[in-house]
């Protein structure tokens, strides 16, 4: 995605959330590749990252609030993130989400969902868990 893009996007979403909806638009962000991107700063509250790529993005002080990040791909990188009070996760994300300093403050008010797995071509299900440099991969139902 070109930075210029981003930037209305982001502009677009700031306007949306603080004219209370009614104008602007919510950025749209599911599946989009953010490798490497800066967002340092970045006003994401309610923003929907659904899938979004996030690895090696400059996450520092991004506000994060009520954002659905359900299946979104992110790292160690995740620590960097200023607040993410009310977001929705994938249960696949808990182990980067508790390494976060403001996790027990903002714990009770986080939604989980059931992370989805991929399907295979044999029919089996493929499931990566990411923790630290070391990658689980969970294959079942494969024939």
């Amino acid at each position: 995605m070109k930075t210029s893009e981003l930037k209305a996007i982001l502009d677009q979403h700031r306007l949306w959330v603080e004219s209370d909806h009614n104008q602007g638009k919510r950025a749209n962000l599911r599946g989009a590749d953010l490798q490497g991107t800066n967002l340092q700063d970045a006003y994401l509250r309610e923003a929907d990252l659904y899938g979004a790529d996030l690895r090696n993005a400059n996450l520092q002080d991004a506000y994060l609030w009520g954002a659905n990040l359900r299946g979104a791909t992110f790292d160690i990188n995740f620590k960097q993130v200023g607040w993410f009070g009310s977001a929705t996760f994938s249960e696949d994300q808990i182990p980067w989400v508790c390494l976060h300093r403001w996790f027990s403050k903002c714990a009770d008010t986080l939604k989980w969902v059931k992370a989805e797995p991929k399907t295979m071509k044999n029919g089996g299900k493929l499931t990566t868990l990411k923790i630290y440099e070391e990658e689980l991969t969970i294959i079942s139902g494969a024939e």
